[in-house]
């Protein structure tokens, strides 16, 4: 079994694309790198797909992808990135992180679901099911932000911990019907995962709701006191 990373390991932001490529990159790993300093630790922003090795990986507190599109590792990657999971790593997937790794079934499972469609960018009602979990306790009730509210080809409800849903009756365009998963947490082996659907937008990176949500996923992963998922 991987030991843990060390308290002030760094948390890691993995934003390679082959696909489509996100404008609010930079914005997010801005944000990431300010909130993780705020307590205490560094951040390592990277697209280079090398870092995904038994040895590097056993370095890191949390891996982050952001904004990830298209197939991004190859065979040894993937199975280090999986093996270092299982044996008690933490992922969280921002925004497009679903949308990455098509050739490779597995990372559905690390990421909790696959991305299927978007309809256009517009303003929806996010609506949160586990006040609780330190990601959306900060969300305040109506909260409407502009995204692209993912469609995914499947509810993964049932196989994570689902702590908000955007109410399709909102907005135009939603394929998931009243059960529309946005934001959840999960297990993989030991790991743990956290992913959240949001975050298109570079504005949305300066928004003090946002990065209190993008930062309650960061410490959900950090403690050991959220052990809901699959």
């Amino acid at each position: 079994m991987t030991p843990p990373a060390a308290p002030g390991a760094p948390v890691l932001v993995f934003t390679r694309t082959t696909g489509y490529r996100h404008e609010s990159i930079p914005d997010g790993v801005q944000a990431l790198t300010e909130l993780a300093a705020a307590e205490g630790l560094a951040v390592e922003h990277t697209e280079d797909p090398a870092v995904f090795t038994a040895q590097r990986l056993a370095s890191c507190r949390v891996v982050v992808w952001l904004s990830t599109s298209g197939d991004v590792l190859d065979a040894d990657q993937r199975a280090a990135l999986a093996t270092w999971l299982h044996e008690g790593g933490r992922f969280a997937g921002v925004h497009a992180a679903t949308t990455a790794e098509p050739g490779w079934p597995e990372f559905e499972r690390i990421a909790g679901a696959r991305f299927r469609s978007h309809p256009d960018l517009q303003p929806a009602t996010v609506v949160v099911e586990d006040p609780g979990h330190p990601s959306t306790a900060p969300l305040p009730d109506g909260w409407t932000p502009v995204d692209e509210w993912y469609d995914f080809t499947a509810n993964p409800r049932g196989q994570v911990h689902v702590l908000a849903t955007v109410d399709e009756s909102t907005y135009s365009g939603g394929l998931m019907g009243a059960d529309h998963p946005l934001v959840w947490s999960g297990t993989y082996g030991r790991g743990r995962t956290w992913c959240t659907a949001l975050g298109h937008e570079p504005r949305a990176y300066r928004d003090p709701v946002f990065r209190a949500h993008l930062r309650g996923g960061l410490l959900s992963l950090l403690t050991d006191d959220d052990e809901r998922g699959r």
